[in-house]
């Protein structure tokens, strides 16, 4: 009788214990930490008609700026969607990048 009694209160003990480590994730908050790729960048926003600067070409495309060196990219994308499209190749397209310019941002600490 007393093993008995003593087998249920161990087990009771092992399911309270499991039931709590299964129920942790549920009420703690987990930290997350993005990873520095080394990369400062920034993407504006959808796509835009991009005028190369020689002004022989205009594409549509996604514009990029360096936020470290303040140099201004456009990456084709063909159309207006946020992605490079070849509607000709089954293999996905890769953008090369068109130099469009720069922001001077040491200007503006003046």
């Amino acid at each position: 009788m007393k093993s008995d009694r003593f087998t249920r209160m161990l087990l009771a003990i092992i399911a309270v214990a499991l039931a709590a480590l299964a129920l942790r994730p549920h009420f703690e908050a987990t930290t997350v930490q993005a990873q520095e790729s080394g990369v400062h960048v920034f993407f504006e926003p959808g796509t835009t008609m991009i005028t190369s600067p020689d002004k022989n070409s205009q594409f549509y495309g996604k514009v990029v700026v360096d936020l470290d060196n303040g140099k201004i990219w456009g990456f084709p994308t063909s159309t207006p969607a946020p992605y490079p499209v070849d509607s000709l190749n089954s293999a996905p397209p890769t953008s090369r990048p068109v130099y469009l310019g720069k922001f001077d941002f040491a200007a503006m600490k003046k």
